[in-house]
């Protein structure tokens, strides 16, 4: 779906109750936690986002409020998404002065305790998508050498007609994405380290 002016909540609501009947429209469910399946490009972005149990606490928080998409051009909606499996998220991407609207369900989520800690969740495409595929965020932190890792993993390939025209231009898209909300999260991160300096 896509408009030339920012759709509002009623107009992305009722998207969403329509999206939510839907299948995915996939059949490797799951697939961004261990092995993508062949046929889709897989897209890994890894970064540092610094040290210790307050940082992984920032990025989790950060997670929690889908900040990992406030990107000026990137956002999701609603921002307060449970993440939980079958909860249902828009994706708003404005690129080329138009509003791209697709449609995402969390297929799982991941907190795990042990040897590294792990927080996240992968969604995967509704019919309302551009693409057809899986999305894993996770962030990681390892208390053996205390250092917090901010993770995106994803498998995709063309879903609308259009796209598969302009394969090249959504190629540089996601990586863009992947480019940019590591940079949010380590701009977040460390403004929240700043935030606890100050106050102590």
């Amino acid at each position: 779906m896509w408009s030339l002016r920012k759709p509002s909540p009623d107009v992305l609501h009722a998207f969403l109750t329509e999206q939510a009947r839907l299948p995915l429209t996939y059949k490797s469910v799951g697939a961004s936690a261990a092995t993508p399946p062949v046929g889709y490009v897989v897209d890994h972005t890894r970064v540092r986002l610094g040290d210790g149990e307050p940082v992984f606490r920032s990025a989790v928080a950060a997670l929690r409020r889908w900040e990992h998409f406030r990107l000026g051009w990137v956002e999701a909606w609603p921002t307060d998404t449970p993440i939980q499996p079958g909860s249902v998220v828009a994706v708003l991407g404005r690129v080329c002065g138009q509003w791209w609207i697709n449609a995402c369900r969390i297929v799982y989520a991941v907190e795990e305790t042990g040897p590294v800690v792990k927080f996240g969740f992968a969604y995967g495409t509704l019919p309302g998508h551009v693409e057809s595929g899986e999305e894993r965020f996770v962030v990681e932190w390892n208390p053996g050498d205390n250092s917090v890792w901010y993770d995106i993993v994803a498998f995709s390939r063309p879903h609308h007609p259009v796209i598969r025209l302009a394969y090249p231009w959504l190629r540089r898209v996601q990586k863009r994405f992947g480019r940019d909300s590591a940079a949010s999260m380590i701009r977040l991160v460390g403004s929240a380290q700043d935030a606890n300096a100050d106050g102590v």
